[in-house]
This record gives structure tokens, C-alpha cells and sequence, in this order.
């Protein structure tokens, strides 16, 4: 068995980010900018109005000032006149500054009387005016790798960038196997059960970028295993559910090894998840995870979504972990690293009493991982505990 760091680290070296791509502005929401991209405009593009008031000169702006209004600006009508001293024009929120006119008295505190104007006499001190590329300037740029969130996407539309190069989606194939297995809504033998490890790990993958391909379960014959490592072999990654233990009908790692599988690792020192293993297979990335429910979706926050975040260029890190403090006592952990589910709110981190793989009402209830280290010892509320949050 090897630590959960050791077997990350391995699964990076088996990986590289993914080609570029481009795609409209409409469809570049969560997917990974891999390249920087420039600001195509200023913005604003002209001094505007950031009031609804009118345009004045500097000299022009005191109490009890009398003057004019030759016109009127609004967002999209410029006024091409010019404003001079004893001058003002209308002026609303987002139009163009008038030439001459160099702040705006919003319209609070101006008395209007036909063309006159005459401004109150405690005036607002702000300008209202904002100048023209105090947001950005062309050529100013969105670095990259990150994932583009909705205020992202706004920015790139304001720079007038209609399409956006993004990493790839990895495209990743989950085999489920096992004689066993049935799929959601279908009649179970009383010797079967419901397949949901794939479904949970497709919508973890989707959710985090990836394109999933879930493909029929696999039996537990080589001819079966056989076919579905075929129907996997364009796929980015290759995800194997169950059957990488060591039992007589545990058959993946031999397929997958016949199918020219080069194993990086096989058994990490954890809790879930002992029986994972990983390699190359081809052009893809494979990895076999555990059949157990919470086994297999635990692993798939440790060591799945770290890869597709290197895969579509973003850093190679952990899941980031942050400390909370324990509101229970919890005995002595043993000689593997235990994550538990556990639930983090205002009140400080409750690690659950039933932790079984099985369980996935308990993994559904939580809303973290509670790390303990190998053989450490027994936790008293009040101490501090490392988390990962689940996504």
C-alpha cells in the first residue's frame, strides 16, 4: 500500500492538459481558459455619466449657478454639441460626456424652469463622471488557466470576445462491473442490487468539466471486461468500478493488464478506498476504483477530480483542505488515513457515527470529509481536524 500523496503524485505523472479549443462566448461558462486572451476595446470607450443630472464645466459648478440647457445625452445618443461656461446639457446614466462638459450635477440638486437650470445650493463634491477605460484597456488581458465563472464571461463580453480558446473537455468512460449490478429502474434478481457508483461519479464529472460516457455493465467474465475496455479506448480517462480487489471474480486488473495496461499503482494505505489502482492504457489514463458506493465516489473527490484538473491545464493540487473544529469524540483511528463523512456547519464539524463504505445516506447527509492521519488519536471536541469539502 502506498499514502494517498504517493499515489496523486503518480496519477499526475500520468497525465497532461488536454488540447485547446474554441468555443462561443455562449458555451465558454466552466470550462478552463487556456490561453490568455486581450481586451479588444476600452471600457468605457468614452468619459460617461455615471448619474442621471446634467453636464456642466468645472467653473460652472457652485451654488446658485444659472445656465442653460442646449441639449441632451443618453446611453447610445451622444450629444455632438459643446458645452461652454454659462452652458449645461441633460445628461442620463451611461452617455457619452459632452464635449467641454467635465462633471455632472445629478439632477437632485438642480432646480429646472424651461431651458434654465439653476443648481441648489449645497452640491454634491463627485464629478460623476467615469473616465474613459477606467474598467480596462484594449489589450489589457484575462490570464490563464482558469475556469470562467458568469462575472467572467461578462468581462469577456465587455471586451468584445465572442470566442474563447478553452481546454478540452476530457471525455471519461465509467465501466460499473459485476454480475450483481442492474440498472436504475430495471427489476433487481433478489441476489442483485441497483448500480448507482456510476451515476453519482458521472454527475461528480460532469459537474467538474468532464464529459462522461457511462457504458454497459461490465460482467464478471473476460469476454464482458474485454468489450468494455474496447468501447472505452477513445476515452481520455477510463474509470473501472469494482472488481480490482483480489478476489476470485475480481477480474479487472487481468483484463485491463491483458488489454495492455501498464499499472502505475495498485492499493493505497486509505480508508475508503483501499483497493484503487491506476495506469496507462494506450493513449487513455485508467483507474480502477472501488465497488463499494462511498469507496468509489470518496475516491473520486480524492484522486478522480485532482486529474480532470490537470487534464484541462489547471494546477496539479490536492483537494484543498481547510480546519474545523470537532464538535464529537471520536476514538483512535487506525494505521490507514480515514477520511469521513462529516457535515461542517455553524456549529463546527460533526463526523458521523456510521462510517461503513456502504452507507450512502451517510454521504448524502454530508457535506465534507474529516481527514485523521494514520493512527492518531482520540479526538476530543474542541480540536481541530483538516476537511475537504465536498463538492
Amino acid at each position: 500500500m502506498i499514502p494517498t500523496a504517493d499515489a496523486l503524485a503518480l496519477l499526475f505523472d500520468l497525465v497532461a492538459p488536454l488540447e485547446t479549443e474554441t468555443v462561443p462566448l455562449r458555451e465558454a461558462a466552466g470550462r478552463v481558459l487556456s490561453q490568455a486572451v486581450h481586451a479588444r476595446r476600452d471600457q468605457p470607450p468614452f468619459a460617461a455619466s455615471a448619474m442621471d443630472g446634467y453636464a456642466v464645466c468645472d467653473a460652472d459648478a457652485h451654488a446658485g449657478a444659472t445656465l442653460r440647457v442646449i441639449g441632451e445625452a443618453a446611453a447610445g445618443h451622444r450629444f455632438d454639441g459643446e458645452v461652454t461656461q454659462g452652458t449645461a446639457a441633460r445628461i442620463f446614466t451611461g452617455a457619452p460626456m459632452p464635449t467641454g462638459a467635465t462633471r455632472v450635477i445629478i439632477q437632485e440638486d438642480v432646480t429646472r424652469d424651461g431651458d434654465m437650470i439653476t443648481l441648489g445650493e449645497t452640491l454634491d463634491t463627485n464629478a460623476y463622471v467615469r473616465p474613459a477605460g477606467a474598467d480596462f484597456r484594449s489589450g489589457d488581458p484575462i490570464n490563464a488557466p482558469r475556469v470562467l465563472s458568469a462575472s467572467d464571461i461578462a468581462l469577456l463580453a465587455a471586451m468584445n470576445i465572442a470566442n474563447v480558446p478553452v481546454t478540452r473537455k476530457p471525455v471519461v468512460a465509467i465501466i460499473a462491473t459485476g454480475d450483481e449490478l442492474v440498472q436504475p429502474g430495471e427489476t433487481p434478481a433478489p441476489d442483485q442490487i441497483v448500480a448507482s457508483n456510476s451515476y453519482g461519479l458521472a454527475a461528480l464529472l460532469a459537474q467538474h468539466g468532464a464529459t462522461p460516457r457511462m457504458l454497459p455493465i461490465a460482467r464478471d467474465n473476460t469476454l464482458s471486461l474485454e468489450l468494455a475496455f474496447d468501447l472505452a479506448a477513445d476515452a481520455d480517462l477510463i474509470i473501472s468500478i469494482g472488481g480490482a480487489s483480489v478476489g476470485d471474480h475480481d477480474l479487472v486488473g487481468h483484463v485491463a493488464a491483458a488489454k495492455g495496461m501498464e499499472r502505475a499503482f495498485y492499493k493505497i494505505a486509505m480508508r475508503p478506498g483501499k483497493p484503487l489502482m491506476a495506469g496507462k492504457m494506450g493513449k487513455a489514463v485508467m483507474i480502477g476504483l472501488p465497488g463499494n458506493p462511498v469507496s468509489a465516489m470518496v475516491c473520486g473527490h480524492i484522486f478522480v477530480l485532482p486529474v480532470l484538473r490537470k487534464m484541462q491545464g489547471l494546477a496539479a493540487v490536492a483537494a484543498p483542505r481547510i480546519t474545523a473544529k470537532l464538535t464529537n469524540t471520536l476514538g483512535p483511528n487506525g494505521p490507514r488515513e480515514h477520511y469521513m463523512r462529516a457535515r461542517l456547519d455553524d456549529s463546527g464539524l460533526h463526523v458521523f457515527e456510521r462510517q461503513d463504505s456502504a452507507l450512502l445516506t451517510v454521504l448524502a447527509n454530508a457535506n465534507c470529509l474529516a481527514v485523521r492521519a494514520p493512527n492518531d488519536g482520540t479526538r476530543l471536541p474542541g480540536d481541530r481536524l483538516e476537511v475537504i469539502k465536498l463538492a
